[in-house]
């Protein structure tokens, strides 16, 4: 071989042409590689170069070669590398759904037992799969977000390919962005429904940890969305529509994916999708993360499986920004409406697809049916458009999407907000304005105080009270001023308060009907114009605390008026009751009574006690003055307090009661003395004293037909001497004396004269 010399390089037996010729082979002229690496100048020792075949694996068919012919799908099937896995995944149980754990847990129990003993708990299993199946439609059938979103990411939850090897009849996985990478993440293929050929386009997430690697847990790298892109064009050439599964938590967000455009990527597929020529299905079976998702899901529609979700951010990553905690997830869940259900309200999805009572994973063969029958109705739907109405459909689906109407203020919140801040500038004699939050603490620690004298029965801090109540009519005011001056209505109020205050110095003239309807309108101007102030929400704000506080002082406002009252009342009684000609008259009952001792007269007795009634009449009707005089409506008193001449006196009363019973009693005595009834009630005696303790029935019976016939009698007699009637006459004079006394006479009453007569 040749040798390497000084410059200038020489190659003896070699030409120009050979020194540029390939040396691939070894053979002919001198490797350009040596040649690049000799040094000019220095002596190198001889060397050879020899050619050696790089022992590599034997490349494996992409299927077996003893591929069975009648497998589903044929054996062009073999060429996807998805497979049957070979162990069964092990089952996750959720937290909230661990109460379901318990009871499944007595089922198996309960049927071992019966395995073991032979014995028959039948009726013990039945009612326990019973309780079982209505505790899972309690439990899925109000399912929170949260609960939903963990459902769509349950590891056992069947995947892209489970689905479209369950729904196709024929399928071919189609591999490669033609960009130098396949990305596993995303998966494309031609598969055939009811012998209509689809494109089928989706995530695709592992089954267990080692699929999951290789899958890169669904979230796609740039080359994924372009191998997608292919395929849309592949299929847009050929007419096939496209059918895309969304499931990823969004696109893998790593610095080599950023360094391959994979914003750019998933732009392009947005901007391809919206021109393709052929109808668009996109289903959600998991999670649909952000723009990850969106990349394959601009789709003429839009359906999702029951626990499906769709977001912009995870609930995690939401309430991880908005309130600095993952742990505020469910309430982030629920603010962010990602539901199936929810997305359907908004009109984001155009179906939802049901799932079995646990989820997709507990049933995914009827999942993929119930799939399946949803996207043939929607395709037959789509391909009986032409193209430009089914690119006109697809455009007006994402345009109606949201809305906003024009001519409508902007909210005072928004304002406030959006507002730059700055340091306010106080005039001088101005007093600097509080900032709420300061004004909400000192009105809640102010309530607190009230509120804790309250249960401890002690006066609150009315000072306080007075002093933030005036803070606050001070904020509010300065408020109001700066509303006005920021609408452009103060010089106009400047100009009113001047006219006013002329009119009201002219004593003579009253104020003008101009000037009024000048006020009136700046007012209802004012009121119109206040929502669009830049500080509404700031005297919204300081007007309800001046409400609150004015509530809270209001209750103990009412105690003290209602205090001082009973003193006041308290004072004028004793008034009265220290007057001497009412002490005289107090004093005068006192002695009488004394004198009198205990009556055992009748009329004595009764005679006392008018004067005590008139007496304290009399003192009521002072008293009831009294009341009057502080403002109160005396009508129980009033009503009382009528003319003693006109009532029947109580002793009058008690003398006819006596005769009444005399004349009964008479009555009855000359009854009894008649021959007839003497021989009866003799009779009776007899059979009495002859019947014993224990009468047998026949001296029972003899002695009740003695006693019926007395007492007809009796009754006879009484009825036939008018004395019936005079009870009556006697009850209603009674009742009426009674009730024009207000009810104080207890010794005489109805049931008395009742007695007296029974």
């Amino acid at each position: 071989m040749a040798s390497v010399y000084h410059s200038p390089v020489t190659f003896p037996g070699t030409t120009a042409s050979d020194l540029l010729r390939s040396s691939r082979n070894g053979l002919n002229g001198v490797p350009l590689k040596a040649l690049g690496r000799s040094r000019f100048g220095v002596a190198r020792r001889d060397f050879t170069v020899d050619a050696k075949i790089r022992k590599v694996k034997k490349h494996d068919h992409p299927w077996p070669d003893n591929a069975d012919p009648n497998v589903k799908g044929g054996a062009i099937s073999h060429l996807s590398h998805f497979k049957p896995l070979k162990e069964r995944p092990k089952p996750v149980t959720l937290d909230f759904e661990k109460p379901l754990v318990s009871l499944e847990k007595k089922i198996i129990d309960v049927r071992k037992m019966a395995n073991e003993t032979g014995l028959d708990f039948s009726d013990q299993i039945i009612s326990l799969e019973n309780k079982y199946q209505q505790a899972i439609k309690d439990l899925y059938t109000h399912l929170t977000p949260i609960q939903r979103v963990n459902i769509a990411r349950h590891p056992n939850r069947p995947t892209f390919l489970d689905h479209v090897l369950n729904i196709t009849d024929k399928w071919v996985e189609l591999h490669g962005d033609r960009a130098g990478y396949d990305d596993p993440a995303i998966v494309c293929g031609i598969g055939t429904i009811d012998g209509r050929s689809y494109m089928f386009m989706g995530h695709q997430k592992g089954r267990n940890t080692k699929e999951n690697i290789q899958r890169n847990f669904g979230m796609p790298t740039p080359h994924g969305y372009r191998k997608a892109l292919r395929m849309m064009y592949y299929a847009d050439h050929h007419g096939f529509p496209i059918i895309t599964f969304i499931d990823t938590p969004g696109a893998f967000a790593d610095l080599k994916s950023e360094e391959l455009g994979q914003g750019e990527a998933i732009a392009h597929n947005l901007r391809t999708m919206f021109g393709l020529k052929v109808p668009i299905i996109s289903v959600v079976i998991g999670e649909g993360g952000s723009g990850g998702a969106l990349a394959i899901g601009c789709a003429n529609k839009l359906l999702m499986l029951e626990n499906a979700v769709f977001f912009v951010a995870s609930p995690e990553a939401c309430a991880a920004i908005l309130w600095k905690s993952a742990k505020a997830s469910p309430k982030a869940a629920e603010k962010l409406r990602i539901t199936a259900t929810e997305l359907y309200k908004l009109k984001i999805a155009d179906g939802i697809i049901p799932e079995p009572l646990g989820g997709a994973h507990a049933d995914p063969s009827w999942t993929s049916q119930r799939i399946k029958i949803a996207v043939v109705e929607a395709m037959d739907e789509l391909l009986k458009m032409d193209t430009p109405k089914l690119l006109h459909h697809r455009m007006l689906k994402f345009r109606s999407l949201g809305g906003f109407q024009e001519g409508i203020p902007v909210a005072p919140e928004k304002k406030v907000n959006l507002k730059k801040k700055s340091v306010p500038i106080t005039k001088k004699g101005e007093t600097r304005r509080t900032p709420n939050l300061e004004l909400a603490g000192e009105v809640q620690k102010l309530k607190h105080e009230i509120l804790k004298a309250k249960e401890s029965s002690t006066k609150p801090p009315e000072l306080d009270m007075n002093e933030m109540i005036q803070k606050l009519k001070k904020e509010v005011n300065q408020e109001f001023s700066e509303a006005v001056r920021d609408l452009g209505l103060k010089s106009r109020l400047d100009t009113l308060r001047e006219e006013f205050a002329k009119a009201r110095s002219s004593s003579n003239q009253p104020i003008g009907v101009d000037l009024k309807d000048k006020i009136e309108k700046l007012k209802q101007e004012f009121n119109q114009g206040l929502s669009l102030a830049p500080n509404y929400a700031s005297l919204n704000t300081k007007l309800d605390l001046l409400k609150e506080i004015s509530e809270a002082k209001k209750p103990s406002q009412q105690n003290d008026q209602i205090i001082a009252l009973k003193q006041e009342i308290n004072k004028r009684f004793k008034e009265v009751m220290d007057r001497s000609d009412v002490k005289k008259k107090i004093e005068a009952l006192n002695t009488d009574m004394a004198n009198v001792g205990l009556p055992t007269d009748r009329d004595s007795y009764y005679g006392l006690k008018d004067k005590i009634m008139k007496v304290k009449k009399e003192i009521e009707l002072e008293l009831a003055d009294v009341l009057k005089s502080l403002k109160f409506d005396v009508v129980a008193v009033e009503s009382k307090a009528k003319d003693f001449s006109e009532q029947t006196s109580f002793s009058d009363l008690k003398v006819k009661v006596a005769e009444f019973d005399e004349e009964i009693n008479k009555t009855i005595e000359s009854v009894i003395n008649s021959s007839n009834l003497k021989n009866k009630i003799e009779m009776l005696k007899q059979l009495v004293a002859t019947a014993g303790k224990t009468p047998d029935m026949e001296s029972k019976n003899k002695i009740e037909a003695l006693n019926q016939q007395i007492k007809q009698s009796l009754a006879e007699a009484i009825s036939s001497s008018g004395l019936i009637e005079k009870h009556g006459n006697l009850k209603e004079e009674i009742a009426k004396t009674i009730e024009s006394s207000g009810g104080f006479n207890g010794s005489l009453s109805q049931g008395t004269l009742d007695h007296s007569f029974a």
